[in-house]
């Protein structure tokens, strides 16, 4: 068995984030994740940048102190786990952080990339996106795993997506994509999806069993004036890999909310 975990943190920017990463800590801890995905993974402009970084890979642009994957990572460490974590920087959010997407993985990255996913590359543009891609041993399997913050329909998500579709065309080892899609269920961009030659299923549709379903409420940054709950956030995995469970988490509900997204976690056989 093979469990993943998606979430958008909204990192540093809820009420109490450092509450918010030891509930996401603890939970890491008592689910031993084999991969963990994040999205808007935040370090302020101005804080110190990182000398010397002992567990993260090489290519790590703009880490800073405050990185939340690194803080994270580091968390965990002290609590003698170890993870491998992977940062791809995008845009400034905010106007006061750098934003990008994160890969924390229990086995060594054996290679690792960001990939610009949008027609613009200006930080300063928050339409800038990069997908971040990375190959890691899951349960014995090599496995290709990537964490992406795409745009919403209207801002060229479909071209986003057949730029991240293209990169992926002659990858061999299984796919196992999460993020925040910014898509809802049954609209264009996630039939685009499932329509894929990637080959691709939801993760949530596909389980055996299966727990929640939205992963966020009306009118949230970027959803502004939205007045319905919501799923956009997925765990799109080869078709050749069979899911048996997919639950929704950070909900409120059982969990407190830690982000203004829910997480998302699957196990595959």
């Amino acid at each position: 068995m093979a469990k993943f975990l998606t979430l958008n943190t909204h990192s540093w920017l809820g009420e109490d984030s450092e509450l918010a990463l030891e509930i996401l800590g603890k939970q890491i801890l008592a689910a031993d994740y084999d991969v963990i995905a994040l999205q808007e993974v935040n370090q302020r402009i101005d804080s110190p940048d990182v000398l010397q970084a002992p567990y993260t890979l090489e290519n790590q642009h703009h880490l800073h102190e405050d990185n939340y994957a690194l803080k994270l990572v580091e968390y965990l460490k002290e609590r003698g786990v170890n993870y491998y974590f992977t940062w791809a920087y995008g845009h400034i959010g905010y106007d006061e952080y750098h934003e990008g997407v994160a890969l924390l993985s229990k086995q060594p990255f054996t290679s690792e990339r960001s990939v610009l996913t949008s027609n613009v590359d200006d930080e300063y543009d928050y339409h800038t996106r990069r997908a971040l891609i990375a190959k890691t041993q899951v349960a014995g399997q090599e496995m290709c795993v990537v964490s992406g913050h795409f745009s919403w329909w209207k801002n060229d998500f479909k071209s986003e997506w057949h730029r991240l579709e293209a990169t992926l065309a002659t990858e061999e080892a299984p796919l196992v994509i999460m993020g925040d899609f910014n898509n809802p269920e049954n609209t264009p961009g996630h039939e685009l999806i499932l329509a894929s030659p990637l080959k691709l299923k939801d993760s949530h549709l596909a389980a055996k069993e299966v727990t929640g379903g939205a992963t966020i409420l009306q009118d949230i940054d970027g959803w502004e004036n939205n007045d319905k709950a919501l799923r956009i956030d997925y765990i799109f995995v080869s078709q050749q890999l069979e899911v048996t469970q997919s639950h929704v988490l950070f909900d409120g509900k059982e969990q407190p909310l830690i982000s203004d997204h829910f997480g998302v976690e699957c196990v595959i056989k």
